[in-house]
C-alpha cells in the first residue's frame, strides 16, 4: 500500500516552510518542545500523546492493545485535544499578525 499521509496543499506553496516553523514556535511557548526543528517537535508530541491519553483515562487500554488496535474514536479524542491547542494558537497568531501588518 502506497504513503497514505496527507499532501497539505496551500494556496501559497512558498508558505510551508513558514508553517512549520510557526508549528514548532507555538510547541515551544505550549512547553512542547525545547528546540525548534522537526525531530524534537516529533519526539515532544508523542510524549504529549501519552500525557492527553492518560488524562482522557486511556494509557491503559493503550498498553494493553497498543496503538494500532485502538478504535478511531478513541484515538481521535487524543487527535482533537492535542491539535487543538496547537492549531488554535498558530490561528490566534496569524491573526494578530495580520491585524499589524494589513492595516
Amino acid at each position: 500500500m502506497g504513503d497514505r499521509r496527507r499532501q497539505a496543499t496551500h494556496l501559497v506553496p512558498e508558505a510551508d516552510g513558514a508553517l512549520e516553523r510557526l508549528k514548532y514556535s507555538v510547541a515551544q511557548d505550549l512547553g512542547l518542545s525545547e528546540q525548534a526543528d522537526e525531530d524534537s517537535y516529533a519526539e515532544a508530541l508523542d510524549r504529549w500523546k501519552y500525557e492527553v491519553a492518560e488524562e482522557l483515562g486511556l494509557d491503559r487500554k493503550i498498553q494493553e492493545k497498543s496503538w494500532a488496535n485502538m478504535a478511531s474514536r478513541e484515538c481521535g479524542r487524543i487527535g482533537g485535544q492535542m491539535g487543538g491547542r496547537i492549531g488554535g494558537q498558530m490561528v490566534r497568531r496569524m491573526v494578530k499578525y495580520a491585524e499589524r501588518n494589513l492595516k
